[in-house]
């Protein structure tokens, strides 16, 4: 079974080569990564200067690109044949709910998916230190069910994990997507020469979502795993945009637009 490991977190972080070296008990594994952090790129690919490779040792290949670009030229140029399983991690911190937007982690396990290879996505919940024995125990048992019984067309799995020894692990569960909240998430900063600038920051105060919850099951002690689709489109509300397609053609009135906005303006006052 041959086996890609990718990141975004860099070819030298831990996570990716504790994560490699536990894989390499079930498959023949590739480790194809940026060659720096690349954390927060989503599935950004680089498209305005060239890719670079360079291979650390054999089988080891470290890019001057993003996550989702490793695993293009992993599967497209580098791998003499395609690989049979996509593992993306272990990551240093939790990817749960909105995170899966914004995580180079869960984008290569998504490009994976895109290329036709089921692929999982592995994250490590912790702070300063991570127990990464934890998480590549997790990730290869997920691993080695994957490659037994496959995943559901387009489809991959967000994998994280609680930070606790494998003692404090209370257990797996199938989750859903969070959705989280913060608490001034733009700060605002003033440079030595007066210029305003600003970090992107701020601390997640709150969740919502909390039947099946991916972040409550981190909370309880458990292995979060949760089935994400590439295909977003809303098929419950379809039906209700379908007189759009008229008004769209034909054109809405300016008073009609403005009567709407009234009435929201009235509902959000009440």
């Amino acid at each position: 079974m041959r086996i890609l490991v990718t990141n975004d977190d860099g070819i030298h972080s831990p996570g990716i080569l504790t994560l490699a070296k536990g894989l390499a008990k079930i498959g023949d594994v590739w480790v194809i990564a940026p060659d720096r952090e690349r954390t927060a790129v989503a599935h950004a690919v680089t498209l305005h200067k060239p890719l670079r490779v360079q291979e650390v040792k054999p089988r080891f290949f470290a890019v001057n690109g993003t996550p989702v670009d490793c695993v293009n030229l992993a599967l497209l140029k580098i791998m003499p044949k395609p690989p049979h399983l996509v593992v993306s991690g272990i990551n240093k911190g939790v990817n749960l709910g909105d995170d899966v937007m914004y995580s180079g982690t869960v984008s290569a396990a998504m490009e994976g998916t895109i290329l036709g290879v089921p692929s999982i996505a592995v994250s490590q919940e912790g702070k300063d230190r991570f127990h990464f024995d934890v998480g590549v125990m997790y990730a290869v048992r997920v691993a080695q069910l994957v490659l037994a019984r496959g995943l559901p067309d387009e489809t991959l799995l967000n994998v994280n994990i609680p930070d606790r020894p494998r003692s404090g692990i209370k257990g797996v569960r199938v989750t859903c997507l969070s959705r989280r909240r913060f608490q001034n998430p733009i700060i605002e900063k003033v440079d030595p020469h007066g210029r305003k600038y600003y970090w992107i920051a701020g601390k997640r105060v709150s969740w919502s979502r909390s039947k099946d919850a991916d972040h409550e099951a981190i909370e309880d002690g458990c292995i979060s795993i949760t089935p994400i689709h590439l295909d977003s489109t809303h098929y419950g509300v379809l039906d209700q945009f379908r007189p759009w397609e008229t008004m769209i053609k034909q054109g809405v009135r300016r008073s009609a637009i403005i009567r709407s906005i009234r009435v929201g303006a009235e509902e959000l006052e009440t």
